[in-house]
């Protein structure tokens, strides 16, 4: 099908094309040859009447008018992509969907299993896939690559779709044997401990703040990859770890850890969801995110969890 003497069908290949910026990967991405890729690459050249991609020493780089079309194509691509995906009903029962969200372990534990066992029991065929938090959640949200993100809102983009679902806060936990640590910690104990922090794409909220506001780091004894390994790490040593407060009173029902109060200002965590705009109207995803909603104004407040 031909629009301004255009085919349709290459729109799928300029995109492609346009993030990959190589004619190998853009064929690998859509399971054509290169050769047959090079030929889409010629007959879009042929239309703009413009290389759009061109050699830059060892590398290709987009062309100035390339660069133009990056948004503007990825941007009708996902109009046309939310409009066919609207149905007039979504049936749980019956559905295939798969959902792609990024969220930590985290986030994971205090929200979304409970969701998960929701989504088991009345949608049997459709699937979730977890996508681990980085710096490209934004763009990949932006470029439709997944369903959801929930994040701190800090790390929201003001382009898409959100709602703050629950506040958090940060307590210490030490394994429970731990006599040389009292129910509060001060700054200057915290900063003396010796402590098993995570990192995956970067530090997480908490020590990014803490960084910002007293310089540097505490000790730190081993770092892991994600929330759910501080807790087996403290077991029979004097480390500490700092978790979400949500987190830490579950963890502490499931492994010898109690938890300490941080007696120093700590920062507040408010966690968002973010869908893309165009699928507000989706039957499906706003089913999915009506009950990850939900469950997240199921949660307790802060002062009624009892630490």
């Amino acid at each position: 099908m031909r629009y301004q003497r255009l085919d349709l069908n290459l729109l799928i290949a300029l995109r492609a094309l346009l993030t990959e910026r190589n004619v190998t990967r853009a064929g690998e991405q859509l399971h054509v040859t290169q050769s047959a890729m090079s030929g889409m690459l010629a007959r879009l050249r042929e239309y703009f009447d413009d290389p759009l991609i061109t050699p830059v020493g060892r590398r290709m780089e987009l062309t100035p008018l390339a660069e133009t079309l990056v948004d503007k194509v990825n941007d009708l691509m996902l109009r046309l992509d939310a409009t066919l995906s609207i149905r007039p009903e979504f049936d749980p029962a019956s559905s295939r969907r798969h959902f792609s969200i990024v969220a930590s372990d985290y986030l994971t534990q205090v929200l979304l299993i409970d969701v998960l066992r929701e989504v088991h029991l009345e949608a049997p065929g459709v699937s979730v896939e977890f996508h681990q938090p980085s710096n490209m959640a934004a763009t990949e949200l932006e470029n439709g690559e997944v369903d959801f993100v929930i994040n701190p809102a800090r790390f929201s983009t003001p382009n898409q779709a959100s709602i703050v679902l629950f506040e958090d806060s940060y307590h210490a936990v030490v394994d429970r044997d731990n006599t040389a640590v009292g129910d509060r910690v001060t700054l200057e104990q915290y900063k003396a401990l010796r402590h098993v922090t995570m990192q995956n794409n970067g530090r997480p909220h908490f020590e990014t703040w803490f960084v910002s506001e007293h310089g540097t780091p505490p000790h730190v004894e081993v770092v892991v990859n994600n929330f759910g390994l501080l807790p087996p790490l403290l077991k029979g040593t004097s480390r500490v770890a700092t978790l979400h407060t949500r987190m830490a009173v579950q963890v502490a029902q499931q492994f010898p850890v109690r938890l300490v109060r941080l007696d120093f200002e700590a920062p507040r965590l408010i966690e968002t969801l973010q869908w893309h705009r165009y699928r507000d109207l989706d039957p499906g995803s706003q089913w999915l995110r009506e009950k990850i909603i939900a469950r997240a104004q199921s949660l307790p407040a802060l002062d009624q969890i009892g630490v």
